[in-house]
């Protein structure tokens, strides 16, 4: 449950940043205006991509690590139940992580046409 409110909220979020641009690019009435506007949030927008492309590399290496932990439990193969929990939880939190990070491109990537088309229209 609470999962799904997560990615609720992060889509809200995320649909209201584009709205709010969207909105303020529309009551724009002099091109030049609403020119600077669009390369400010592209500006933003590109860090906000930089930021979930990097946390893709980091979701990388923890999967690499939950990986080797899964390994060594095996070659021990002492039942540890609180370590296999830990190593599930740490999964599970990763592909949430991910699935934010698609959510949040999915919709930097909308926002970036829409300033690029109110770019390019006159």
């Amino acid at each position: 449950m609470l999962t799904v409110l997560s990615y609720v909220y992060r889509f809200v979020s995320n649909f209201l940043f584009m709205a709010m641009v969207y909105f303020s690019l529309n009551f724009m009435e002099k091109y030049q205006q609403r020119v600077i506007v669009a390369v400010l949030v592209l500006v933003y927008a590109s860090m906000r991509t930089v930021s979930a492309l990097r946390s893709f590399y980091f979701y990388q290496r923890v999967e690499k690590l939950e990986i080797e932990a899964r390994r060594l439990v095996a070659v021990v193969k002492v039942v540890d139940s609180p370590r296999k929990q830990i190593i599930g939880e740490v999964a599970q939190l990763r592909r949430h992580g991910e699935v934010k990070s698609y959510i949040d491109l999915l919709f930097l990537c909308l926002i970036v046409l829409l300033c690029l088309a109110k770019i390019i229209s006159s």
